[in-house]
């Protein structure tokens, strides 16, 4: 027994004497730890720090973000005391007391009893060499762990080292932490466990790979020891023991934005951090995810499992809500992000047809276009666009074709601007379409390219913006991609087009007047379904906000008979609503450079830009000279005339100047008149005009003087002006289109 005693003294007096040789190596300091702190998941969070989804970026171990010593539950720090250092606040990082008595039970060969305490535990944490090998320290490892804890302690403060070793010590396999272990056993905050689940997580610290048994008992004694009672301990082993390997944290709120996040930053060169702000708002999340899941419940027997969500801000571009897929984990197509795939738009890109249609004067609003059967010779047959319903609807007007959303308008008016310059200025609207132009043909006015839910959505927002293009960001303090911002499209074509799509009486022939594309308040949506009902669309923008939706089979699959109205537009109705509940979307004022005017007495009036107008004096009386509008220079003219006004280049139809001269004037030789299906047939009588005498048609008389008025009938026709003597004085040829008479059913 003496001899035993004598053994372990010697070894407790070798430690010491080889402590004060040993010399420590450079010791860190505690915000140098801090700093090189990595955490194995990255916590995304929206504008305002609440965390949406967290990210794993480290597969070897859990550890998660670095939690302060005054964010720990009372209960855990008595506990881990307790078990692994009792005299932590009272020694100097060795505990010569508890190490001679550990040199002696060993000495005798009794059951190993450790003599580290929580400093020297910190000291073989911070120095893999003095990491504790499975067949224990060498007597000098040991020593340069002890010279190592007594430098801690010369640098540290104990809060610091009890703190930095809560966030390092390794627990039950990968897990690393106690807020990894709080989080992945507990569900909780470390700051949140109650006294049982202190016990049982400084239990696993001593004993991390032991079974529930042991760790019950060994909990068990802690708690005891505080005069606790154990009741209930054994179902808290045994539910942090069964937790699920690489558990979430929290909710999941937004998995694909969080790693488009993550992209972003290791894109730009810099390392995630334990957190990631984005744009996003937790709320409007919320309100998307409930949105698809309820839209997809109604659309169930349809073979819809999927839809996509992004609304923007209008102003800066942030993302606030960003929605890939449902979110069921269970599916084969969770991990597909259907706010970047790329998939056919459909009808959702006519808007941008439109558009350069206006700007280029080619076209008004009111302009008319026939919507009846068309066939082109294409690379692999003849291409013969139809509508939604398979009908056709005669002559309308470019309003009603768009709001309508009639395909065969949209590909004359796609062969108007060209397909070409239509491709660049797709391209220029951010779609980055694939292929070529030639490659898609007309087709791609009815949206054949493929583009993603990002890039129309980002579109649409220029559009709102006047014709504005400028990136969409997801990080407050970048923008992505860089790119600057541009005017694409001019101010007044953006806005005549945003008119339209806000004008549920321009949709009303195809959509009704009840529908889902009809919320409170000024909104310009518009829907698309691609070939096949294989994807719906519904974008569209208010006075802040641009909510863009897309419903489909991430796979591919075919829907059954849902369109965008019935498919994706109710999800676009719910985020419009939630965005404006209290604040209504109020329409924008129109830019300089457009005019309001009514085509004819007691029509409808609408937005003109300057120099595309009606005349007033077509049908008021004898043209003035004043009143004659010239176009603008290079615009295109033709002998074409919409009945109730004259217009000039641009306007629903064209015509030339009218002629002063003796004899008729008006109409002049070779004008087409186009009935309107808007207007009122009183008002699109056509008005001949010119010097008194007998006015004659097709050889028939129409009426005498200086004036006559003649309801229109379709075809063309031979205008003449006699003397009362029968001698002619002047003659002209027009045509009437437009008019057609349905069938009776």
């Amino acid at each position: 027994m003496r001899a035993g005693a004598c053994r372990a003294a010697a070894v407790a007096t070798g430690l010491a004497w080889l402590a004060t040789i040993a010399g420590a190596a450079d010791t860190p300091g505690f915000d140098a730890v801090r700093a090189a702190y990595r955490p194995s998941d990255v916590i995304v969070r929206d504008r305002h720090g609440e965390p949406l989804q967290s990210l794993r970026v480290q597969m070897q171990v859990r550890r998660l973000p670095w939690v302060a010593l005054d964010e720990l539950s009372p209960a855990l720090l008595t506990a881990i005391v307790l078990s692994e250092d009792r005299r932590f606040w009272a020694h100097s990082g060795v505990d010569w007391r508890s190490l001679a008595r550990s040199a002696f039970a060993n000495a005798w060969n009794h059951r190993t009893q450790g003599a580290s305490t929580v400093t020297m535990q910190l000291a073989g944490l911070l120095d893999v060499d003095l990491a504790r090998p499975a067949g224990g320290r060498s007597l000098m490892q040991k020593a340069s762990q002890i010279t190592q804890a007594a430098a801690l302690e010369r640098r540290w403060r104990k809060a610091q080292i009890l703190e930095a070793y809560l966030n390092l010590v390794p627990l039950r396999g990968e897990l690393v932490g106690v807020n990894a272990g709080a989080q992945m056993m507990f569900g909780r905050h470390p700051g949140g466990l109650d006294t049982l689940q202190a016990a049982v997580l400084a239990a696993l610290v001593r004993a991390p790979n032991a079974d529930a048994q042991a760790v019950s008992r060994r909990a068990c004694e802690l708690l005891r020891a505080q005069s606790l009672a154990c009741d209930g301990l054994a179902s808290e082993v045994e539910r942090a023991l069964a937790r699920r390997a690489g558990a979430m944290l929290g909710e999941a709120l937004a998995p694909h934005a969080a790693r488009q996040a993550l992209a972003m930053v290791n894109a730009a060169g810099t390392s995630a951090q334990a957190a990631i702000v984005t744009t996003l708002d937790a709320r409007l999340q919320r309100t998307a995810l409930a949105a698809v899941h309820q839209q997809l419940a109604e659309l169930k027997g349809r073979h819809v499992n999927d839809a996509a969500v992004l609304v923007l801000d209008n102003a800066r571009g942030d993302v606030l809500a960003w929605v890939g897929s449902p979110g069921d984990a269970d599916s084969p197509t969770h991990a597909v992000d259907s706010v970047l795939a790329r998939r056919q738009s459909g009808s959702a890109i006519k808007p941008f047809v439109y558009q350069l249609a206006f700007e280029r004067r080619l076209l008004t609003t009111e302009s008319l276009l026939d919507d009846s059967p068309l066939q082109m010779a294409g690379g692999n047959g003849v291409y013969a666009p139809q509508n939604y319903d398979g009908g056709y609807k005669g002559w309308v007007s470019a309003r009603v074709a768009l709001g309508a959303s009639l395909n065969v308008p949209a590909v004359r008016t796609g062969l108007l601007v060209g397909v070409d310059p239509l491709f660049e200025r797709l391209n220029a609207w951010g779609l980055r379409l694939s292929e070529s132009a030639g490659y898609h043909g007309p087709a791609l006015a009815l949206g054949s390219a493929e583009i993603t839910l990002a890039d129309l959505t980002n579109a649409y927002r220029a559009l709102a913006n006047r014709g504005r293009w400028s990136a969409w960001r997801l990080m407050p303090s970048a923008t992505a991609g860089g790119a600057p911002a541009r005017q694409v499209g001019d101010a007044a074509g953006a806005f005549l087009v945003g008119d339209i799509l806000a004008d549920n009486n321009a949709r009303a022939l195809t959509f009704g007047l009840d529908s889902a594309l009809v919320p409170r308040g000024f909104a310009a949506v518009k829907t698309g379904t691609s070939k096949d009902l294989r994807d719906n669309w519904c974008v569209g923008f208010t006075d802040r906000y641009t909510v863009g939706v897309w419903v489909g089979n991430a796979a591919g699959a075919p829907m059954q008979g849902v369109s965008g109205t019935t498919g994706a537009a109710p999800i676009w109705h719910a985020m419009v609503e939630a965005l404006h509940r209290g604040s209504p979307s109020v329409a924008p004022a129109p830019p300089p450079g457009l005019v309001k005017r009514s085509a004819a007495p007691n029509a409808r009036q609408a937005w003109f830009i300057e120099g595309t107008e009606p005349l007033r004096a077509a049908i008021q009386g004898r043209p003035q000279a004043d009143d004659i509008r010239r176009p603008p220079p290079g615009a295109t003219r033709g002998p074409f005339v919409a009945l109730g006004d004259e217009k000039t280049s641009g306007g629903r139809a064209f015509s030339q100047p009218v002629s002063f001269s003796a004899g008729i004037s008006h109409p002049v030789n070779g004008t087409r008149f186009a009935l309107d299906p808007d207007m009122p047939p009183p008002s699109q009588r056509i008005q001949f005009a010119g010097e008194a005498g007998r006015w004659m048609l097709d050889g028939r008389l129409v009426g005498s003087g200086s004036r006559v008025a003649w309801a229109p009938w379709p075809g063309r026709h031979r205008l003449e002006l006699r003397a009362n003597d029968g001698r002619l004085i002047d003659a002209v040829s027009f045509e009437v289109r437009g008019a057609t008479l349905k069938a009776s059913r």
